[in-house]
């Protein structure tokens, strides 16, 4: 396997299609995430607000305290989309081996970020670029909002280590960056013969995978200051229903 160290390697917008057919992944820029969505970048820089105010998840199963993150799910058919009921978010084991097989009840995402105009244009633009590679009926969506802190001097964006997240198309939005060091995005052909590595740094910027060709994570941070942290947004989208529980229960 060969594993280069790079910057960014920012795809254009025109090419984004193609290289996700190519290579399975695109890394957008800011300002085409922002003409993706159809809106100002400013409108999208203005939903960040809302990760001052996450939860810490109470599922680590490694003991630490430094993730806060709130959950939402949404169907997609057509030009329309559409919140579900509040769901847990559950994956197998073959999936997430530290916390895959249980039912996670994470705090819904605030109202006013899943109401936000700018949000719904998002998740929609997304949704098309995404209709160019697989025409599906009905995109199944799950929003992540995670925030990692360095409180107790290291914080772990992926405590599973690399992984798939069992979906068609995962997209890792990078949201701010805060007296840190690390948190290096790491991606990696299903089939073990090529990597990259490079951190994002511009918010709003975007990794956008093929889930079922590429492997994911991101190293952990270290602070550079009193209270460091990195903010992002996940969404991934699946065509063929949400992955719940067998044993799925009601909140």
């Amino acid at each position: 396997m060969t594993l280069s160290s790079l910057l960014p390697p920012l795809t254009p917008l025109k090419e984004v299609d193609q290289s996700l057919r190519d290579d399975g992944f695109a890394v957008v820029s800011a300002l085409d995430v922002a003409q993706i969505a159809h809106v100002d970048l400013n409108q999208l820089q203005n939903l960040t607000q809302f990760w001052d105010d996450l939860p810490r998840d109470p599922y680590l199963r490694d003991g630490g305290r430094y993730r806060f993150r709130r959950h939402s799910s949404f169907e997609i058919k057509g030009g329309s989309l559409a919140m579900v009921p509040h769901r847990a978010h559950w994956q197998s084991v073959n999936y997430n081996a530290l916390h895959g097989g249980i039912e996670r009840w994470f705090e819904p995402s605030q109202i006013q970020l899943t109401s936000n105009p700018a949000w719904k244009s998002l998740l929609l633009g997304l949704a098309h670029v995404l209709n160019g590679l697989k025409q599906v009926n009905t995109w199944f969506v799950e929003a992540h909002q995670f925030r990692i802190d360095t409180t107790d001097g290291i914080g772990r964006p992926t405590p599973e280590g690399a992984h798939r997240d069992g979906v068609d198309f995962v997209a890792v939005f990078l949201l701010n960056r805060v007296g840190i060091k690390g948190g290096e995005t790491r991606i990696f052909d299903t089939g073990g013969s090529a990597g990259l590595r490079f951190t994002l740094t511009e918010p709003w910027s975007l990794l956008l995978m093929n889930d079922e060709r590429m492997i994911h994570e991101s190293t952990p941070i270290q602070p550079l200051g009193p209270h460091g942290y990195r903010d992002t947004l996940v969404l991934t989208f699946r065509s063929n229903g949400f992955q719940d529980s067998p044993n799925r229960s009601q909140q």
